[in-house]
Order: C-alpha cells, then sequence, then structure tokens
C-alpha cells in the first residue's frame, strides 16, 4: 500500500500496555505456569521411577515443553490473548490491527518468549521493550502484535462509523485474506478521523485507500459508491467475518448507546409497517381484496444528491 503521512490518519488509538504493568502480567503467569510445571513434574517422578534414565530425561523435557510452552500458548489462543496475568492487570494481546490474535501469533510469542523471557530471565523482553516506541517485545514484532490495556475511559474509545444500511451485504462475497494488517489499521484510523481532516483531504486519502483495498480483495470500487462509504462497508463486513469467528455464528450485538457512540438507523416516518388487512371499509365489505404492490428497496439517491436527502446512519462520507 501506498504510504500515508497525515498525522491525523497514523495516530494508534489503542493504548500501549506500560513496562511495569507487562512486567507485573508476565511474573503473574510464570508463578502459575512454574507451580504447574512443579505439580506435572512431581507426578511423572513418582509414577516413573521405575523406567531407565533415558526415558525419565524425556519425559522432563516434554513437561517442560508441554507446561512451559505449550501451556502459555493454549492459553492466549483460547483466551484472545487474555492471560490470567493480563486478564488481573486489564492487558490483552491484539494484532497490530487491533483485532484478536490467532494460533499462529501465539505460537510465536510463546516460542521467541522461550528465549527472551526463560532462559534471559527477562532481560532481553525488557530492552525491547524498552527500545520499543510502543513497549514491544521480540515476540510481538516478530508475530505482529501488540499488548495494549482495556480497563481505559469508555468517553475517549473511537468508534468506526457503521456503513449506510442498503450496503448491508453488498460485499459478502469479497476474498479479505489477502489484505494486510497494515491496511486495515489504515482503514480504520481513517473511517474513525475523516470527518476532522481537510475535505479535500480526506476524499485523497479515501480514494488511496479504496485503490489499495480494492487491489488486494480483487474488486474494483463501484462507481456510484463514494471511497469512503466503499472502505466502511468492507471494514463492516470484516468485522462481522471476524465476530462470527471468535463468538460463533451469532455474532455479537453491538453496545448500545455510549458516549461518541455512532448514531442508529432510523427508518422514515412514512416507511412505518402496516396491517396486511388495511383495505378500506368499502372494499373489505364486498369482500375484495386489491393485490398488493410488491415492496421495493428504496433506490440509491444519485451522486450529485446531497447527503441530508438519505436517512441517519452515522456515516456521512467526505464532501
Amino acid at each position: 500500500m501506498s504510504e500515508l503521512v497525515t498525522g491525523e490518519a497514523v495516530v494508534l488509538d489503542l493504548r500501549p500496555a506500560k513496562l511495569p504493568s507487562r512486567a507485573l502480567a508476565v511474573l503473574l503467569d510464570l508463578v502459575v505456569t512454574v507451580v504447574a510445571y512443579l505439580v506435572v513434574t512431581i507426578v511423572l517422578v513418582m509414577s516413573t521411577a521405575s523406567l531407565d534414565e533415558a526415558a525419565q530425561v524425556a519425559l522432563s523435557i516434554a513437561s517442560f515443553l508441554l507446561v512451559l510452552v505449550g501451556g502459555p500458548i493454549a492459553v492466549e489462543t483460547l483466551s484472545h490473548g487474555r492471560s490470567l496475568g493480563k486478564l488481573a492487570f486489564g492487558l490483552r494481546v491484539v494484532r497490530d490491527d487491533g483485532g484478536p490474535i490467532r494460533f499462529r501469533h501465539a505460537l510465536v510469542r510463546g516460542a521467541i518468549g522461550v528465549v527472551e523471557i526463560l532462559l534471559t530471565f527477562g532481560v532481553v523482553a525488557c530492552t525491547a521493550s524498552l527500545v520499543s516506541a510502543r513497549g514491544r517485545r521480540l515476540g510481538d514484532v516478530f508475530a505482529g502484535t501488540l499488548v495494549v490495556r482495556e480497563r481505559i475511559p469508555t468517553g475517549r474509545a473511537a468508534f468506526v462509523p457503521p456503513p449506510p444500511p442498503w450496503l448491508a451485504g453488498r460485499f459478502a462475497g469479497l476474498d479479505l485474506s489477502a489484505v494486510p494488517d497494515g491496511l486495515w489499521l489504515a482503514v480504520r484510523q481513517y473511517l474513525t478521523r475523516m470527518q476532522q481532516l481537510d475535505p479535500q483531504v480526506s476524499l485523497g486519502m479515501a480514494q488511496r485507500l479504496a485503490a489499495d483495498l480494492a487491489a488486494r480483495t480483487g474488486a474494483s470500487v463501484p462507481q456510484d459508491l463514494p471511497a469512503a462509504a466503499f472502505l466502511a462497508a468492507v471494514m463492516h463486513e470484516r468485522q462481522a467475518r471476524e465476530a462470527r469467528r471468535a463468538f460463533g455464528a451469532g455474532g455479537f450485538a453491538a453496545p448500545a448507546g455510549g458516549p461518541g457512540a455512532p448514531a442508529a438507523y432510523q427508518p422514515p416516518a412514512t416507511a412505518a409497517a402496516q396491517p396486511q388487512n388495511s383495505a378500506p371499509p368499502a372494499q373489505q365489505q364486498n369482500g375484495a381484496r386489491q393485490p398488493q404492490a410488491p415492496v421495493m428497496p428504496p433506490a440509491a439517491p444519485p451522486r450529485g444528491e446531497p447527503p441530508t436527502a438519505r436517512p441517519a446512519t452515522g456515516f456521512a462520507p467526505p464532501a
């Protein structure tokens, strides 16, 4: 993708965790892991006393890899980045674009953590966190992850405006597997700050991001759709897929209200539902039923129509 240098679009709205809170979380995780390792070791020694020395060494190595390496990887994968220590201090491991981590992210973090945390007693991890601008250790750098704070004031959270309702499901067939995390992060940051930018700058950035996104997905930007609306619709489709993957087929319910939350879609007053048998009394008495005209979805307004003529959706593309 092309380089984005505008300051309003590159400010990371996730709060990276500081080194003290991360160190305390890791220390708590290590205490729990070491206690579990000692319990497993004692059980193995008592149950394998009759085996030869080679078998005991093999079992000790297997227990080390299973508990001290495989345990944290499994916990971070199943909890989507929340270990016991991170949960206690309000931290979470996320991808660079803010999404939940997967097994490959936890695997890279756990494998490199053996060297920079266990074998070097955390010296390498602390040094890398102090040098990094966002406090990332080597495992985070290679895995493309970031440890962030979850317990922040709700009023400061940035919301991605939802796309117009007539775009729901329009991009359900797009292949989003080739889109890198950095591009998703740039799109998300632009959507949360596009109203704060100059209209011409915002329009140019939307067109550049839409072109990059279309090139990665193999689809072209519709001519009758503003670039910002295209970005919002594709981002909404990606978030819906992530929700179905993380929480099941039912997804999750978006929080209602809250400071700074985008306005929900309200149908026009003239489109209120009416009973099916709402024919005039004369027709009902004669038993005649007039055929109902099929209800057609509202046609998309022309490109030059001002945004105020559309229903309020909380999303307004730049002029």
